[in-house]
């Protein structure tokens, strides 16, 4: 089964999980757009990337799991409306795509992993420690997106196997 983990928003990442081994992680595909060349999410090349990645596989052994996100106090409302913007252009390549959707709480992922009250830097860590395999393409801070789209794919490959 291949799983695509999707940590959404312009800085997010998306991670295919293979049979709970790290197939590939990518950052979100992004552009400007207007005068102020404010970036956004590529919708077309968020399709391109799957649709490359998933060509083999039959649709029904593909799973994506979006991080279920919503409006944080103190979050401007500018920034709130462009990460509800992005969190919707997903949703709909995978609609559009034909492929099945499920949406994690952050709250349920990073307590399956201890990370609740833990510093943004230690989903980091702690993908480094179960897939020292991929350590090198986690080494710098910034990559903290990434390893939170690891961790979401390889919750659900986790959790999902035992609902089963």
């Amino acid at each position: 089964m291949m799983i695509i983990g999707i940590d959404p928003g312009i800085s997010g990442s998306i991670c295919f999980f293979q049979d709970g081994i790290i197939k590939d992680v990518i950052e979100m595909p992004t552009m400007t757009d207007g005068k102020k060349n404010k970036r956004q999410v590529n919708g077309a090349q968020i399709f391109n990337e799957i649709s490359e990645r998933i060509n083999k596989f039959d649709k029904k052994n593909i799973k994506v799991v979006i991080e279920q996100v919503s409006a944080m106090p103190g979050q401007g409302v500018t920034s709130m409306f462009n990460f509800g913007q992005s969190f919707g252009i997903l949703k709909g390549i995978c609609s559009a795509m034909h492929l099945p959707v499920y949406y994690v709480r952050p709250a349920k992922w990073k307590k399956y992993f201890n990370l609740i009250n833990s510093e943004k830097d230690a989903s980091r860590t702690r993908a480094i420690e179960i897939f020292p395999y991929f350590s090198s393409q986690l080494s710098k801070k910034k990559d903290n997106n990434k390893a939170d789209a690891i961790l979401i794919a390889s919750f659900f490959h986790e959790t999902y196997q035992k609902e089963k």
